[in-house]
């Protein structure tokens, strides 16, 4: 391998720090040495696929609304290989055993969802049944996009898996956004999570992206050219400290609520319902759904429009209009969406605090804007600062919840990458 070529490859992902460029190699090198270790000797071939950070749109994608998310400058990566073989033999870091899937079962196993095994084997049959092609490889993983970080951890590592049977089986030519699908469908029907479709598109896609999921099957993506940088300001996330596990009832029942409503209208989704309808039928409403739903409802409504605000404040450059709306959309998760914390556990509020700690620290400077990030309920939250505000604001949450609570996230360019096509040119 030309390691000056590697690393200009690298500087392409991740950019021009050369701290950064030693520390990817590094990473890079280690699967290379895990490959040939538990494996052989064979051509090897190198993939990355970033996070991402949501921006504008919470819990609005699940029922056909708009979002705005980007990629970011963390990610999972591979080094792979095919084998001759009908089966997938994955090792992850953090794993002894490595995932092990026969491609002559693809079928649904009940015993295994809630795995990433499962994952894997959705992509694969999600691959096969719409006609594409699939085979064996085996592949060494890791990732710096922390587990229940609001990040994407599980989108990011089923994009690149997906990105893995592009180019191995079917020549590059599926395009990110079915990727993204493959990835959606795998963690609905394998892994059995509910979620929407915004966390894989953004991470096939990357830089920032709107998404209109009014037809989820055929999403309308636009490109969002912003640079937070160039406005002195950062966008950072606090890691509360705080598990996402024992939480699939929750985040289940935010679509579950919001389409019960959407069920008194004669729909499936919220998409298409106006406030005017909400009010006019708030007591039956109320009857029927109950006042979380109708809470939850008029969230989504909202902050559907809030999106198309905010696109336009970022292509506008009105950064000012922008930061109020995300205010707006925090305080409207908050009240409306309720997903700060479990009421099954309201001893710990981790997010809330944080989101607390926040807002008076923005008062303070009197500059800035917080939201919950993601799924909510543990986890994240986002924040977006200026540049010489960061470190203090660092000092108090690392007070709070520990060091490296508080991770500091570039917007990255590139989407899911096959990175030996860049080394050829």
């Amino acid at each position: 391998m030309d390691i000056q070529k590697f690393k200009s490859v690298l500087i392409q992902i991740y950019g021009q720090e050369s701290i950064t460029v030693e520390t990817q190699f590094a990473r890079y090198n280690t699967l290379m040495e895990d490959f040939t270790s538990k494996f052989d000797n064979r051509e090897l071939h190198f993939f990355s696929t970033p996070g991402r950070t949501e921006i504008g749109g919470n819990h609005t994608d699940h029922n056909h609304g708009r979002v705005i998310a980007g990629s970011i400058n963390l990610d999972s990566i591979a080094v792979a290989a095919k084998n001759q073989e009908d089966r997938i033999s994955i090792y992850s870091e953090g794993y002894k055993e490595p995932f092990l899937i026969d491609l002559k079962n693809l079928e649904v196993d009940e015993k295994e969802k809630g795995t990433t095994t499962s994952l894997i084997r959705g992509i694969a049959a999600r691959l096969k049944q719409l006609g594409y092609h699939i085979g064996g490889f085996d592949a060494c993983m890791t990732s710096d996009v922390m587990i229940g970080s609001g990040l994407s951890s599980s989108a990011s590592m089923e994009v690149l898996i997906g990105t893995i049977f592009n180019t191995f089986f079917n020549n590059g030519s599926i395009p990110p956004e079915v990727i993204a699908i493959i990835g959606q469908y795998a963690e609905n029907k394998y892994f059995g999570k509910p979620c929407g479709l915004m966390d894989q598109v953004a991470c096939a896609m990357g830089g920032i992206i709107t998404i209109d999921f009014k037809n989820p099957g055929d999403p309308v993506i636009k490109k969002v050219d912003f640079n937070f940088d160039a406005q002195n300001y950062k966008i950072l996330v606090v890691d509360t400290g705080g598990t996402h596990a024992d939480l699939t009832d929750d985040y289940a029942s935010i679509p579950a609520d919001m389409k019960s409503v959407a069920q008194f209208f004669g729909q499936e989704v919220c998409r298409g319902i106006t406030l005017e309808d909400l009010i006019s039928n708030v007591k039956n409403l109320r009857m029927k759904a109950g006042d979380r739903a109708l809470l939850r409802s008029l969230h989504f409504i909202e902050d559907n429009e809030r999106v198309v605000d905010q696109v336009k404040a970022l292509e506008n450059d009105n950064f000012k209009l922008f930061l109020d709306l995300v205010k707006d959309s925090g305080n409207s998760s908050y009240k409306r969406l309720q997903n700060i914390y479990t009421a099954r556990n309201t001893h710990e509020q981790g997010v809330a605090l944080a989101l607390a700690l926040s807002e008076n620290y923005i008062a303070e400077i009197n500059e800035g804007a917080c939201r919950v990030h993601g799924g909510g309920f543990a986890g994240t939250i986002q924040i977006f600062l200026p540049a010489n505000r960061v470190k203090k604001f660092i000092d108090l949450m690392d007070m709070t919840f520990g060091e490296n609570s508080v991770h500091v996230l570039k917007i990255r360019a590139l989407g899911t990458i096959y990175l030996n096509k860049i080394l050829k040119n």
